[in-house]
């Protein structure tokens, strides 16, 4: 009976000393997160629906970005002779990253208005807008487009693609399967940072290019490309570029750095292309060559498989004045090797510009040769 009546008084002491110890802030707040905002409803009568306003650093994330992601309508003629007026050939997304007096630009995927003999642009609030292409870049996948900025209101804040961390959450804001989706939102995180994921430009079934990307697990989906990978202060980090679609595969979305597309955009806004270093001539993979000709016409060491031969000299080139001639190989570029044109296109694209010179390690006729060229952006390779 003692330790009852001990429990029963113990209970009470308590009660009676938690208003107190409220009022002096000691209790716990068992609410408390810095990262969600609960709105209290008003009180509700019985059998009333009850409404939350609920702000997360997301939902922050979003209302920042949303608004400056577009959609992007590519319509083509269609067959004059069978009756067929223009039409939409397919539509992606975009981000309005610039607004300058009545013009706004947009920065979307090349393979989104390839083709395209017009293009229109689909505000956030529904509004359709016409607009041209100002530029576009096939190795970055890469476009900009100009429209008319007067009905613009949110221009996209871009982040620094170099500082993000692997787990670190990101939005993927964009038009999946069209603009009946506009605006859709999914959330993941970043998988993976420059995975280098190999291209085929042309059609050929050979690799021209290999794109260094970002990985997420965000879904992106058809119509997704162009849009924003956005980071959790709502800053534009990637341009959604591509997905594995395998069966196999599941939650490998890739997007472009947004430090890596800048200088692109740029270019792409005030040049309409992307100014890159050129040799001036036409190039083919050794190891595509049968071994006859490697020995019997380039006349290569035994010990030498790869390299990128010359097919073609462009007059008055840098390749020219440096005196290459049909079929010599290269197999060096200054102090870099390459086994085929993929690397010899990526250390040239990456690592050289307009104005430079460069040193031709190259076999003809058996022997190794070196020759420094200053390179132009007139011509091929």
């Amino acid at each position: 009976m003692a330790s009852l009546a001990g429990l029963v008084i113990g209970a009470l002491i308590v009660v009676l000393a938690l208003p107190k110890l409220a009022d002096y802030n000691l209790l716990p707040n068992m609410q408390d997160n810095e990262n969600v905002q609960i709105e209290p409803a008003k009180e509700q009568k019985k059998g009333q629906n009850v409404s939350l306003n609920v702000t997360t650093d997301v939902t922050k994330a979003v209302d920042k970005a949303q608004d400056a992601v577009v959609g992007i309508t590519n319509i083509q003629s269609g067959n004059f002779w069978e009756g067929e007026s223009s039409q939409p050939a397919g539509t992606g997304s975009g981000v309005i990253y610039k607004k300058t007096g009545d013009k706004a630009y947009v920065v979307t995927n090349n393979h989104v208005v390839e083709g395209a003999q017009q293009l229109e642009v689909t505000l956030s609030d529904g509004t359709k807008v016409p607009a041209k292409l100002r530029g576009t870049d096939i190795w970055s996948d890469l476009a900009v487009v100009e429209m008319d900025g007067t009905k613009v209101k949110k221009v996209a804040e871009f982040g620094d693609s170099d500082a993000l961390k692997i787990g670190e959450p990101v939005l993927a804001i964009g038009n999946p399967l069209g603009l009946e989706f506009s605006g859709s939102v999914t959330q993941g995180v970043i998988s993976g940072l420059e995975r280098a994921i190999p291209v085929d430009v042309n059609g050929d079934n050979v690799v021209d290019w290999q794109a260094e990307v970002l990985q997420t697990d965000a879904a992106i989906n058809p119509g997704n490309s162009g849009g924003a990978l956005v980071n959790i202060a709502g800053q534009v980090i990637g341009i959604n570029s591509m997905k594995i679609a395998e069966q196999s595969v599941e939650g490998i979305g890739l997007s472009i750095p947004i430090n890596f597309a800048k200088p692109i955009i740029d270019s792409l806004e005030t040049k309409g292309k992307m100014v890159r270093p050129a040799m001036g001539v036409t190039l083919r993979n050794v190891n595509e060559i049968p071994s006859y000709h490697q020995q019997e016409t380039l006349k290569l060491p035994k010990n030498i498989t790869d390299g990128a031969m010359v097919e073609q000299v462009y007059p008055n080139t840098p390749a020219s004045k440096a005196g290459l001639q049909e079929f010599d190989v290269i197999v060096q570029l200054d102090n870099q090797k390459v086994h085929d044109i993929l690397e010899l296109r990526k250390y040239m694209y990456t690592k050289k510009q307009v104005g430079d010179q460069m040193e031709v390690h190259f076999y003809r006729n058996g022997k190794l040769k070196k020759e420094t060229m200053t390179l132009t952006s007139e011509g091929t390779m």
